[in-house]
């Protein structure tokens, strides 16, 4: 494969990826966007979307193309730390020691639920998330590369659930919210599971994926883009100085440094997906939604109006509006 990231091998290669993929998953294409993006710039996924929606379906599949581990960890009251990372096993034949490492050493984990476990549960993906390791007794165990989180959240039920802590949110390079198919794809849905039993072909290998990821660092993002994203971050921290003098009141805590890479990260991904070596406004401008979303912390008067995270951050960007496109800039110029 040539290093170049907009090499025709490149390109073909993501191609065949997809395709593989939705000859399983009907419709979801922004969703399975989503998904490649956070793959592709080593971010995680919190996506929330009521069941059914083939959520599990397209991460187990994705790892069968790309002949990844696929781990699922079903969130419940009960579980413990160790469940999630490992723990230290006492051999009394030997008298010695040995780990037993737990599901989060795959490729892809799927945290199903991940609200219905309490914080301290949660909070044992921390390390594994940011440093891709975790400690069990004092001794590091390095996670297979690539490695992508998706957590998943049901908007139905708050019985039993437990918040997220902001720690553990903040990880997350993206929040996606997945909605009801259409009636035409549903109809393709109800053939495709009622009919024979598909079979995913590998088309692509664990190496080659990290080799995406390591290509996807090359894409050239403009200044004027990074500056971009720079100020609509903070715009949810210091909205006065922004212009926004109304909306100091209604956000509590606006979004981390996390974010501003996560949009310059995503648009990255998100160029490389669409053929080019180079990011676009419209690139980053279509993640902003979904990497602030889930860091922008309304106050209580801001959920007394009714407002939402997805309301003011429509609002901020229409009140920042993104840099032209550098081609254009200079041909008005000239």
């Amino acid at each position: 494969m040539s290093d170049t990231p907009n090499a025709p091998e490149t390109a073909q290669l993501m191609e065949q990826i997809l395709y593989e993929v939705k000859r399983m998953v009907v419709g979801q294409d922004r969703f399975l966007e989503r998904v490649m993006v956070a793959l592709l710039a080593q971010g995680h996924l919190l996506v929330e979307g009521v069941p059914g929606l083939a959520k599990t379906l397209t991460v187990k599949s994705l790892a069968d193309v790309v002949r990844g581990r696929f781990k699922r960890i079903q969130f419940t009251p009960d579980l413990v730390p160790a469940d999630l990372v490992g723990t230290r096993i006492y051999n009394q034949k030997t008298g010695d020691f040995s780990t037993s490492l737990g599901p989060v050493f795959a490729n892809l984990l799927l945290a199903d639920e991940i609200n219905r476990a309490p914080a301290k549960v949660q909070s044992a993906l921390l390390e594994v998330m940011q440093e891709r390791q975790v400690t069990i007794a004092g001794e590091t165990h390095k996670v297979p590369r690539p490695f992508l989180v998706m957590a998943t959240q049901n908007p139905i039920e708050t019985e039993g659930t437990y918040p997220l802590p902001e720690a553990q949110v903040d990880r997350f390079m993206m929040k996606v919210i997945v909605d009801y198919p259409t009636d035409d794809e549903e109809y393709v849905i109800v053939e495709r599971v009622t009919g024979p039993a598909i079979t995913l072909n590998p088309v692509a290998t664990t190496e080659q994926l990290a080799a995406l990821q390591a290509q996807c660092r090359e894409v050239y993002v403009d200044p004027s883009l990074v500056q971009y994203a720079v100020k609509l971050v903070s715009a949810t921290r210091t909205p006065d100085k922004h212009g926004l003098k109304d909306m100091g009141r209604l956000i509590t805590f606006g979004a981390s440094p996390r974010a501003t890479i996560g949009l310059v990260e995503g648009a990255r991904a998100l160029a490389m997906l669409r053929g080019r070596s180079y990011a676009l406004p419209e690139d980053m401008v279509d993640l902003v939604p979904d990497v602030l979303r889930h860091r922008v912390v309304l106050s209580y008067e801001g959920l007394s109006e009714g407002l939402t995270s997805d309301a003011l951050i429509a609002r901020i960007m229409k009140h920042i509006p993104a840099p032209a496109r550098p081609l254009e800039a200079d041909s008005k110029r000239a």
